[in-house]
């Protein structure tokens, strides 16, 4: 006996609003590790008392009593962190969820394509050089490690053209451009005094240490701006990965909507290392982890990448912070600690097809 229509219809709104359901827990969970990652640092703070640090500025006539120290601990040092580790770890995530997707390869990742390789290069121009494309003094590794990321997208998506857009030769010509710009790097790596050198480690460690508000407004821009086009593009997603044919036949322009995700996940890719250094796994693991908890619908796949990548950010610049404080270890290494053991946990455990 076979499902009647209105059953069909009614299992799919049934599934989609758990998934809806699932989604809002999660956005709960990232408000409830942010709050606890408030409190937790060399100081512990109350909760009572970073809620009436956060209500003071916000209501500043209401004279909620609060003191001038723990003000200035969350909204100067605190505060800044956690929310660009939120808006960090959404934009690696659905980098991540968008380039696996165009490229129907859960290997591949906007780092895999050169965007890190290409942004650690400007990066080590401008601090072993001094030398800087765009950009007055102050900001000049940051405008370097965003222009360098940008050059790499245009340099694979020129090289792909040559051959055609597909999954295969963006991936491959990604690879060869990351190669590249490591050798340049190491180049550099190797003419630098003791203190470049030092300092290019650090940056190429990634941290969010040292975030402020303006870097946190800036890359909230750049996420909040390209985020909505993305959505535009998720059933073109889903269309992709039953293959180019099936996409095809379905009226997806495959080259236009290639070249639009690739640029757009390198701009928010780009955006962020600029201002955090490397950060690895993030964008590679965390649509793996979504896919598993909610399916590979991109329509949700997207959205929960996004939520699930500022929780995992979140947590892991949490630890990084305190688990030898007052040591701080760069949030990069911590993530690739744990980003490591569940891809092989993945790659053990998961059935031959998922790779392919």
């Amino acid at each position: 006996m076979g499902i009647s229509t209105s059953e069909i219809k009614d299992l799919y709104f049934r599934f989609t609003a758990r998934k809806i359901l699932f989604i809002l827990a999660s956005i709960g969970a990232v408000i409830g590790m942010g709050l606890i990652a408030c409190t937790i640092g060399t100081i512990q703070i109350e909760i009572n008392d970073i809620a009436s640090a956060i209500l003071a500025k916000i209501f500043p006539f209401a004279n909620i009593e609060t003191s001038e120290f723990t003000e200035d601990i969350i909204w100067d040092i605190r505060l800044p962190r956690i929310i660009m580790a939120i808006i960090a770890g959404a934009g690696f995530a659905i980098s991540g969820a968008v380039m696996q997707g165009i490229t129907r390869n859960p290997l591949v990742s906007p780092f895999t394509i050169g965007v890190s390789s290409a942004a650690a290069f400007g990066a080590s121009i401008a601090i072993v050089l001094g030398f800087s494309l765009l950009g007055s003094e102050k900001y000049i590794v940051v405008t370097n490690a965003f222009i360098f990321a940008l050059i790499s997208a245009f340099l694979v998506l020129g090289l792909a053209r040559m051959r055609g857009i597909t999954g295969e030769t963006l991936i491959l010509a990604g690879i060869a451009l990351m190669y590249l710009f490591s050798a340049f790097t190491s180049i550099l790596q190797y003419i630098a005094t003791e203190k470049q050198l030092q300092a290019v480690i650090h940056w190429t460690f990634g941290s969010l240490t040292g975030s402020s508000w303006n870097d946190v407004l800036v890359v909230s821009i750049i996420f909040f701006f390209c985020f909505p086009f993305l959505m535009k593009h998720s059933w073109d997603l889903n269309a992709i990965s039953g293959g180019d044919e099936v996409a095809k036949s379905l009226g997806v322009n495959l080259p236009q909507v290639r070249i639009i995700c690739l640029i757009l996940a390198t701009i928010i890719t780009a955006g962020i290392i600029c201002f955090t250094g490397i950060i690895g796994f993030v964008c590679l693991v965390t649509p793996h982890i979504a896919r598993l908890l909610i399916g590979a619908d991109h329509r949700f796949l997207l959205p929960f990448s996004c939520i699930l990548g500022a929780l995992l950010l979140l947590i892991a610049d949490t630890i990084g912070r305190n688990i030898i404080s007052p040591v701080i270890i760069p949030v990069g290494i911590v993530t690739s600690i744990i980003g490591v053991p569940f891809f092989v946990y993945l790659l053990i455990t998961r059935r031959k097809e998922y790779w392919t």
